[in-house]
């Protein structure tokens, strides 16, 4: 069994500003899958595009949209709203206050991961 306390995962902060990422679980557990608290900075259009992760988001706290860079769909974010990028879709998040995601990526996050040139991370 793996517990970890909040103030012990590992704190990556975008070198952009765009968010803080606390990561809980990563590729170095090996449960297959990492599990992250991501806190949005109020701002965007942020850009990001996974080429090799999955990532699955659950709204605890704050207000945003999602916009699906393929389809133009946009999704309004809040609390107890999840969104699941199934087909590793470029998208945008526009966060209207703080906003505060519990993140599952797969395969799993290394851990010091930030987002490339394409907004993607490394697999």
């Amino acid at each position: 069994m793996i517990v970890k306390h909040y103030k012990d995962s590992l704190v990556v902060e975008c070198p952009k500003g765009q968010f803080t990422s606390h990561r809980f679980l990563t590729k170095q557990d090996d449960v297959g899958f990492s599990f992250t608290r991501t806190i949005i900075n109020t701002g965007g259009p942020y850009q990001w595009h996974y080429q090799k992760h999955k990532e699955s988001c659950y709204c605890e706290s704050g207000k945003g949209l999602v916009k699906n860079l393929v389809t133009r769909e946009e999704y309004r974010i809040y609390p107890g709203v999840m969104y699941c990028l199934d087909k590793n879709e470029p998208h945008e998040f526009t966060a209207f206050e703080e906003t505060s995601l519990l993140c599952v990526f797969t395969p799993a996050l290394l851990g010091n991961e930030v987002h490339d040139s394409e907004g993607s991370y490394n697999a």
